[in-house]
């Protein structure tokens, strides 16, 4: 029913030997060929390099976020040692809390996979799509184009990701991508509101 494996030389995937290489490769098929990354994805996987994945592209836009930060508050006047130590504790959660985030909209694309799509699918599966989705968030911590990146990451590259590994149709991959996002982009913008 379902895309279990089809290997393919042109799907990068994080590896432990190589990881700035393999990370900018992954970040680079999701962002400029989504469609021929996840046509060719094998959802069965460790879940180790993608859950590193995660955790590097957190570490790199919770770093550029906080220097963001920093420099938005230098430029006004306004920077102090609060300022500083805030910065640094939001951008290393950011960094240490992606895995946990990613796995959480796991939970939610997978009850509506389960629900719309039928009882196909893993935890492990759908992580490995959205961990890999979650690549588009290197750009998260650029102004304006961070809310983007976010919709971009769990909507339509999501879809995409599910659309080729489960074979929905359109109208079902909208449905489920539209269950999962709207749960996962509420959660950020209550977290985000928080801090």
């Amino acid at each position: 029913m379902y895309n279990l494996c089809v290997p393919s030389e042109r799907v990068p995937e994080f590896s432990l030997e190589h990881p700035l290489a393999s990370a900018l490769a992954v970040i680079r098929g999701v962002l400029f060929s989504p469609k021929i990354f996840y046509r060719d994805f094998e959802a069965e996987g460790p879940l180790k390099e993608p859950a590193l994945f995660v955790l590097l592209v957190g570490a790199v836009t919770g770093f550029l976020d906080a220097v963001v930060a920093l420099a938005s508050n230098l430029s006004f006047g306004e920077l102090g040692v609060g300022d500083v130590w805030s910065a640094v504790l939001e951008g290393l959660l950011f960094a240490l809390l992606s895995p946990v985030y990613v796995a959480i909209a796991t939970g939610f694309y997978l009850l509506a996979i389960r629900t719309f799509v039928g009882k196909v699918g893993s935890f492990e599966e759908v992580y490995r799509i959205a961990a890999y989705a979650f690549g588009a968030l290197i750009l998260f911590w650029i102004p304006v184009v961070g809310a983007f990146a976010v919709t971009y990451a769990f909507m339509i590259l999501m879809g995409i990701g599910i659309h080729s590994v489960y074979r929905t149709s359109f109208v079902t991959t909208v449905v489920v991508a539209l269950s999962g996002f709207v749960p996962v982009a509420t959660a950020l913008i209550f977290v985000t509101t928080l801090g």
